[in-house]
């Protein structure tokens, strides 16, 4: 039996370190979020327990042709707000309600340009019925499947939905921002 050095015995104890830490990751996110998702009119993509586990998340469906569309803004606003408090906001495009943009490069065109989103967004996906992407599977099966565009779920850092708000409730409305400001504050 040969003896260990003490670089390799920090070597394995680094080992040892890193797979806990991953297998604790892990445990913490549920498997809807471990998906690799396409962002948005990009080859990237995002792994949502990377991005969000054991954090609270917004989680809503857009469209870049829609008469909700300016809620970018808001969003954006909240995403700016509430980041540092641990808030991850996460837009998924979606031609569910047949008011996306023709193209990927467009829809980026309307969140990034018209609108300076710097949130995630993630590349056109079903939101709805048997197509429904794994994310947006269970949160309709734990609240509701969205209705329109712009729906908006406050999710907790457990990965339950805590609240759905529908498109007309607007980003800056005191009924979401006091839903934020519960799931924030029990992190």
């Amino acid at each position: 039996m040969m003896p260990y050095g003490e670089a390799d015995m920090r070597a394995l104890i680094a080992t040892i370190f890193t797979l806990l830490s991953a297998s604790v990751m892990a445990a913490d996110c549920p498997a809807f979020l471990n998906h690799d998702l396409r962002k948005l009119h990009s080859a990237d993509s995002v792994n949502l327990c990377d991005l969000a586990a054991g954090k609270p998340m917004l989680v809503v469906n857009t469209a870049s042709h829609c008469g909700y569309t300016g809620q970018f803004e808001g969003l954006e606003a909240l995403h700016r707000e509430y980041s540092g408090e641990g808030l991850v906001v996460v837009g998924f495009a979606s031609d569910d309600f047949r008011q996306e943009a023709a193209t990927e490069e467009e829809a980026a065109s309307v969140c990034f340009k018209n609108f300076g989103v710097t949130f995630t967004m993630i590349a056109p996906t079903a939101v709805t019925g048997s197509d429904a992407n794994p994310v947006f599977r269970a949160i309709n099966n734990q609240s509701r499947q969205p209705d329109w565009n712009f729906n908006k779920y406050v999710v907790n850092d457990r990965g339950e939905v805590i609240e759905a708000f529908p498109s007309r409730v607007a980003p800056d409305s005191a009924e979401l921002r006091n839903a934020i400001d519960r799931v924030v504050a029990d992190r």
